[in-house]
């Protein structure tokens, strides 16, 4: 059986021959003191899982793995210490995973960049990042020198499997697109209000107050990329658009996604229109409509222009901007309604975004709050509007945004840990009156922000799914994302439903793909932020920061001026309260593990 095993895992007749000459294998028995499985490397440990036994995990000091890295296969032998903390050690690898590996050249040793496990001796300079083949030993290709900021964005890129965008895309071809089936909306007064370095334009907004009627004009992304093409093929792998801070990695190429499908003022676009008529009284949709269109969107806003339109400070305008604007002026009163009717069922947290500003050389510079405003709840209604629309076309089946209710362990656990910050709550008879009383609970005190993000973090993540099912956060039996075509390839592929009333074949597959990579660009961005906070911090050794306790199991604390969001490990933690503020120093900073270490002073 062990043989047979053995054999389906490749493992060569030399090296089964060996083994057995050793006594560490007999007959078609293994010696117990030995096993033989696959490495996966952790965070700080690597995990042993047996090919022989699928019960046994042991775990193994990334010091003892002797070279092993992931996927490969390897003789362990078993540590027999009961209150040893690593139970196994490499013995020998059996055979080599074909890993194509990043790597830094470290005190002349070659060590694994993601998890800081030694690959080989090196005698290549000091700080070099490399891409090393694990199976034969080579190295494939220099990247750069660790010690510049530069090479973090390649890092990040590499690390979470998206460096393959660096290349851009291939020559494609865009078939002119027949317009005469199309309504013609280009005398309607459409505005796009998005944030000052905005280049892609997924959505166009109109107010018809006489009818009471809420255009949405999405970006008709589906005319363009059909499916099955080769843009199609690439927007899928994609999945999203990435934004880093200095940098923008699209799904689609900038042809499209910064110029034809961008709903860009004074030029005629392609759109995908919904028309929601709403009753004056109740704000409930009466009737909707959706249709293929041709727009010209009038004028291009910001974010702030609008903020200030709606405080009543109009500074220079002309007369389509003066139409414009009252408009939003009426909308946006509208959908103050509108937010109110959905917060009966859904929630409303106060939660900060933290923006990092980096120079020519991507060093940080500094960072930047970002909080919502008057105008972004305006665009946010009406995106939700016809999010929710699109959903309901679907008849229960096609691609959905689905958002579960959180665990009641998770609630209780939540209701223990702000009890200890001098709220007390308790659980209702629904989750979200729970949530609505805490929230009521938290208002006017220091820590109604951190509370939200308490609750935000009790919740489970929203994922895509085929089949309908509610979104809890924001309490819609059914929501589905119609609104971002150009960055989001779930957008695309709901367009394509709605045309064709077909979901594609492998829907279940294309929900499930898109969630984990989701998942997998947001830890690659918050990678690549990790590392600019931490390269920020290995220069100011020594400097004073004020922070904030977050998380009093594992001793971190925040910077809440200056760099904001900066993470540090206290050395000194000694019962500080949940969210303290405290000024500590920067003591240290391991580059490679992103970890910085500093000491309470005040």
């Amino acid at each position: 059986m062990i043989l047979e095993i053995l054999q389906k895992f490749d493992i060569t007749e030399d090296i089964i021959k060996n083994l057995q000459a050793q006594s560490i294998l007999k007959d078609d028995n293994i010696n117990s003191k030995y096993s033989i499985g696959t490495i996966e490397s952790k965070n700080h440990y690597a995990l042993f899982k047996s090919i022989l036994n699928h019960d046994m995990e042991l775990r193994i000091d990334k010091k003892d793995l002797q070279g092993a890295y992931n996927g490969d296969i390897v003789l362990i032998k078993k540590v027999f210490n009961p209150r040893a903390k690593f139970k196994a050690k490499v013995d020998r690898i059996l055979k080599k995973f074909d890993n194509t590996i990043l790597a830094l050249v470290k005190d002349s040793q070659l060590i694994s960049i993601k998890d800081q496990v030694t690959l080989t001796k090196s005698k290549l300079d000091e700080n070099s990042v490399v891409l090393y083949n694990s199976k034969n030993g080579s190295i494939e290709k220099t990247i750069g020198n660790y010690s510049n900021d530069i090479i973090d964005e390649f890092i990040s890129m590499n690390l979470f499997h998206e460096d393959y965008r660096v290349e851009g895309f291939k020559d494609f071809d865009i078939e002119k697109i027949d317009t005469s089936n199309r309504k013609d909306l280009t005398h309607l007064p459409f505005c796009t209000i998005d944030p000052e370095n905005a280049k892609d334009f997924d959505d166009a907004i109109y107010f018809d107050e006489k009818e009471f009627t809420i255009y949405v004009a999405i970006a008709d992304v589906s005319a363009y990329v059909t499916q099955g093409s080769y843009l199609d093929i690439e927007a899928k792998k994609r999945a999203f658009t990435i934004y880093l801070p200095h940098k923008v990695y699209p799904m689609l190429p900038f042809e499209l996604s910064n110029e034809l499908c961008s709903l860009k003022p004074e030029v005629d676009r392609l759109a995908y229109v919904f028309k929601i008529k709403l009753d004056k009284d109740s704000f409930e949709v009466k009737d909707s409509d959706l249709f293929e269109a041709v727009i010209n969107s009038k004028k291009r806003f910001t974010y702030g222009r609008i903020d200030r339109v709606l405080d009543n400070k109009f500074d220079q305008y002309d007369d389509m901007q003066k139409n414009i604007f009252n408009s939003l002026l009426n909308l946006y009163e509208l959908t103050k309604k509108l937010k109110k009717k959905r917060l009966e069922k859904g929630f409303d947290f106060r939660s900060d975004e933290f923006r990092l500003r980096l120079d020519k050389d991507q060093k940080l510079l500094d960072t930047q709050i970002e909080t919502g405003s008057p105008s972004h709840s305006l665009i946010e209604e009406c995106m939700l509007l016809a999010n929710v629309e699109a959903s309901k076309r679907l008849n229960g089946f096609g691609i959905f945004r689905v958002h579960d209710e959180p665990t009641p362990n998770a609630i209780q656990k939540l209701l223990d840990e702000v009890y200890y910050l001098g709220i007390k709550a308790k659980n209702k008879s629904d989750i979200h009156k729970t949530i609505t009383d805490l929230q009521k609970k938290a208002k006017n005190t220091p820590f109604e922000k951190q509370i939200d993000e308490m609750i935000i973090h009790a919740q489970i993540q929203a994922r895509y799914s085929e089949k309908k099912a509610a979104h809890f956060g924001l309490g819609f039996e059914s929501y589905s994302h119609f609104t971002s075509p150009i960055r989001r390839y779930a957008d695309l592929v709901l367009h394509r439903i709605l045309k064709t009333g077909k979901p594609p074949q492998d829907i279940e597959d294309v929900c499930q793909d898109i969630s984990t990579t989701e998942r997998r660009i947001n830890e690659l961005v918050w990678d690549f932020e990790d590392r600019k906070y931490t390269r920020w911090a290995a220069k100011n050794i020594g400097k004073e920061l004020e922070c904030e306790l977050v998380d009093i199991e594992r001793y971190i604390a925040e910077s809440t001026k200056e760099i904001i969001g900066l993470r540090v490990n206290l050395l000194n933690y000694k019962g500080e309260k949940l969210y303290a503020k405290v000024k500590v120093k920067i003591e240290s900073v391991d580059l490679l593990e992103k970890r910085v270490l500093a000491k309470i002073v005040k």
